[in-house]
């Protein structure tokens, strides 16, 4: 089994990876593999709405200048996702706004490609607005048909500068929680 995490900032090593982090420690302690995906320094624009992921069913997009049908492709073989981001301005980042629209037509081009997944989402926010991100990224998650486990408490880590998330114990525990959750539900569905 494989878990693959998706740090939608533009801080590479920033509050969102310190929390995608301590979920995908619980996995590792379970056994399963993990791997973080960075979009720091990548550039990536939203869907051009030209419908032609539709007409070739090829799971990818036709922008092919970027990153995403590599992280597509990786995402098709992966069991389980995680989306982070921090939050701006009461939602996601744009590269994980735009993220969200070209994976979300590509897979719903292709039998809704990642339903049946294990989803999550992870979300670092300064002081508030966090879970309207969160909700952007859960809506996501499950219009895609994934699946998805809880926690103690909503999926957010409180911080603003780079390591204010460690001082944060409840959300660190909440992720976590996540990290175990996450690991017995893709256990349960991999018998």
């Amino acid at each position: 089994m494989k878990v693959l995490a998706i740090n939608g900032s533009a801080r590479r090593n920033g509050n969102t990876a310190i929390l995608l982090n301590t979920v995908l420690d619980e996995l590792k302690k379970e056994g399963i593999k993990t791997e973080l995906l960075q979009m720091a320094g990548k550039p990536i624009h939203g869907c051009r709405a030209c419908y032609k992921c539709f007409k070739k069913k090829d799971f990818r997009c036709v922008v092919d200048k970027d990153f995403l049908n590599d992280w597509l492709a990786k995402m098709r073989e992966a069991d389980g996702i995680l989306l982070g981001s921090p939050t701006y301005f009461s939602d996601v980042s744009s590269g994980m706004r735009a993220f969200i629209e070209r994976c979300g037509f590509v897979a719903r081009a292709n039998d809704y490609m990642l339903k049946r997944k294990v989803g999550a989402a992870v979300v670092a926010v300064r002081r508030a607005g966090g879970i309207p991100a969160l909700n952007s990224i859960n809506l996501f998650l499950s219009y895609m048909q994934m699946i998805l486990p809880g926690s103690s408490y909503w999926h957010v880590g409180i911080g603003r500068e780079i390591g204010d998330v460690k001082k944060d114990e409840e959300g660190l525990q909440t992720m976590k929680t996540l990290g175990e959750n996450m690991a017995w539900l893709l256990k349960r569905l991999n018998v």
